[in-house]
């Protein structure tokens, strides 16, 4: 059963991968005070979590269609259960319209493709 249920989490870890974000965090703070205060059931937070994960890679995936370039200077790199981490130090991003620059990023990313 362990091995199972760390197969199926490895598979899973890549659709979380934004509950770090910003707008993650502020959900999962929301989602913890409403089950604090009795007002959401902690079963139905995990759902609401589930979701936000679906949506939140579909919607970067078929939605945005804006190109970023990185320049910067590679301090560490790791590839590990399929998902790619990144230091850069010195990080330049670059869109369209805009550039911001960073002393130190960590970049993680993972294959879209491979959802189950």
């Amino acid at each position: 059963f362990f091995l199972l249920f760390l197969e199926y989490m490895s598979r899973r870890a890549p659709l979380q991968l934004y509950r770090k974000s910003e707008i993650g965090s502020c959900l999962t703070e929301a989602l913890d005070e409403l089950i604090n205060t009795r007002n959401l059931p902690e079963s139905l937070a995990w759902k609401v979590m589930e979701q936000f994960d679906q949506s939140i890679n579909d919607a970067l995936a078929h939605k945005t269609r804006s190109k970023v370039s990185v320049n910067g200077q590679l301090h560490t790199y790791r590839f590990c259960d399929n998902v790619w981490t990144f230091i850069v130090e010195h990080a330049t991003f670059r869109t369209d319209s805009e550039t911001i620059q960073a002393d130190k990023v960590k970049i993680v990313a993972c294959d879209g493709n491979s959802r189950t």
